[in-house]
């Protein structure tokens, strides 16, 4: 039986090494000898803009301080954080007999610069009455004088006292002069305490919101204590620093991008609305303030980038459906000069909207296949879609 087995198991062998030698792994393609339709293009390095992207942040176009202009206390308070105002709306009242008094006082000075005013013009109008006599005495003494009707001693007298007259005439229309200056200050004195007096009432400049109450109903105002902090209504702009080897690359009226994180990566274009004309000594760069469209959500002091065209740059762009991630390797399918699709590995860079850069693995001038199909495998032969 040993025999027999040895010869059966010798039988079972022979097929297998006739063929001469074990079998060699096979090398050949997944998709070798199969055919498929694909468009295909040529990957070309292109100019594109380098953009300089810029940490900004978001605030108001229009923000004012408001501060008290006169002395007292605050009477009341009539909004919060977060309201929104209208122009001419009461904000703050400032107690006002102070000034009340001081307009007071300004009036009475007034009605008594009034009274001095009248009486120098009485004054002045009965100078100016004896003056005329005088005058018209005078003359006649003259001719008197030379039908010699008179004495010398006496045309002397008369001659003087024409002359005393003008003098008094002269003085009694300077102090009218002076009066009417006193009228004049005492009027300004009053306009004043009004405006003062109406200073005690703080309105709102404009539109807006109010984002900070700095006083508090009680406290004491004086001439620039800061009350409120109110911003415009819907203006908004990006402001940021830009190196000084990019100030020649932006002009103002420039269209740019913004993005702003907060907002679910809203993309907004925004316009260069001012550029200081001088830069930082210590960080040798430019204020830069970008001017936001209206309608959006924005606030102060939000985070946004802002991405500037400083430049640019020979790059390789190849649609977004060209690349295909296979685990952790990325790559395109380029086609050889045998219409054969092999996948070759490439490393990309930044997105440019629906394109992505490549940054190697990919010559100038390559053929590839831009829309991958899902059916296509390394070593295909692609047809070339209309």
């Amino acid at each position: 039986m040993k025999l027999k087995d040895t010869f059966i198991l010798l039988l079972a062998i022979l097929p297998l090494t006739a063929c001469g030698g074990a079998i060699e792994p096979g090398n050949t393609a997944p998709g070798a000898g199969q055919t498929i339709q694909a468009p295909v293009a040529e990957a070309h390095v292109s100019q594109e803009p380098f953009l300089y992207e810029a940490v900004a942040t978001i605030n108001a176009r229009t923000a004012s301080t408001i501060s008290a202009k006169l002395m007292g206390a605050v009477q009341s308070v009539n909004v919060q954080e977060g309201d929104m105002v209208k122009k001419g709306d009461l904000l703050v009242t400032i107690d006002p007999r102070t000034v009340s008094a001081q307009l007071d006082q300004a009036e009475a000075g007034l009605r008594e610069a009034g009274r001095a005013q009248t009486s120098a013009i009485s004054s002045r109008d009965a100078a100016k009455a004896a003056a005329d006599l005088a005058v018209a005495t005078y003359k006649r003494y003259q001719e008197l004088l030379k039908e010699n009707s008179v004495s010398k001693q006496e045309y002397d007298e008369v001659e003087s006292r024409s002359r005393q007259a003008q003098a008094a005439l002269a003085q009694a229309e300077a102090m009218v002069e002076a009066s009417h200056s006193r009228v004049q200050q005492a009027q300004a004195a009053v306009e004043q305490a009004t405006l003062a007096k109406r200073d005690a009432h703080v309105n709102a400049p404009y539109d807006g919101l109010v984002v900070a109450k700095l006083v508090a109903q009680g406290d004491l105002a004086s001439p620039g204590t800061p009350l409120l902090t109110i911003e415009q209504e819907g203006l908004f702009c990006a402001d940021l620093v830009l190196p000084e080897r990019y100030i020649q690359s932006i002009s103002i009226g420039q269209p740019v991008k913004v993005k702003v994180p907060a907002l679910n990566d809203l993309e907004a274009t925004g316009n260069v609305g001012r550029i200081v004309p001088a830069a930082d000594t210590q960080s040798r760069s430019f204020e830069i303030k970008v001017a936001m469209p209206e309608g959006l959500e924005l606030k102060s002091g939000m985070f946004a980038r802002v991405f500037i065209p400083v430049g640019g740059a020979g790059i390789m762009l190849l649609p977004e459906t060209a690349v295909k991630s296979e685990g952790q390797l990325t790559g395109v399918y380029i086609v050889d000069e045998k219409q054969i699709a092999h996948f070759r590995l490439v490393r990309t860079g930044k997105s440019y909207g629906d394109r992505i850069e490549i940054i190697s693995g990919l010559s100038d001038g390559q053929r590839y296949v831009p829309a991958i199909p899902v059916t296509l495998k390394d070593g295909m032969k692609v047809e070339a879609a209309q």
